[in-house]
């Protein structure tokens, strides 16, 4: 079993930034984990709503379909993946503060079946890759307090992976 947790600020007032992370789909605009997200069920998020993002998992191409398995409005979401090969749960909980906002982002995964003997090889992989993620997401919120939208770029690709998508590295700066 590999844990992770994260604290990031974010200059977003509470409701913005739970909106945006509870909408777990977004996670393709800041985890450089995530290759692709989608939310599959209509409406506003709530308990049931269901999102299928894609990771890549030994050397291929794996959807989940995380479920929303506690919902507390603008304050925290619970979401779990459950497939043969691993069981996922990431909790999201977002604070009020003078700035902005607090979240707090906690994440564990356990394989299953045959790879469940793999499961202490796990952790210091699933911390790099949480590592990049946490930098993304404190970079996509400042984006989107900045652009004042809930669909920010994407955080920049660490060397060597390629980019996602069009948007997948911010804008160059300009030389003063």
């Amino acid at each position: 079993m590999a844990r992770y947790k994260a604290t990031v600020q974010s200059p977003c007032p509470a409701a913005e930034t739970f909106a945006y992370l509870a909408t777990f789909s977004n996670a393709v605009d800041w985890d450089p984990g995530v290759l692709d997200g989608e939310q599959l069920d209509p409406g506003p998020v709530r308990t049931g709503t269901r999102f299928r993002l894609v990771v890549p998992f030994l050397g291929r191409r794996l959807p989940l379909t995380y479920r929303v398995t506690s919902y507390q409005q603008d304050s925290e979401v619970t979401l779990t993946a459950i497939n043969g090969l691993l069981h996922a749960t990431d909790t999201i909980t977002v604070l009020s503060g003078a700035d902005g906002s607090t979240v707090s982002y906690e994440a564990e995964v356990r394989l299953r079946g045959p790879l469940r003997v793999l499961g202490p090889l796990l952790g210091p992989g699933f911390r790099a890759v949480a590592d990049r993620a946490a930098a993304g997401l404190a970079y996509a919120l400042a984006e989107l307090h900045h652009h004042g939208t809930t669909a920010p770029p994407a955080a920049p690709q660490p060397a060597g992976m390629p980019a996602r998508s069009a948007k997948a590295a911010p804008p160059a700066r300009k030389a003063p």
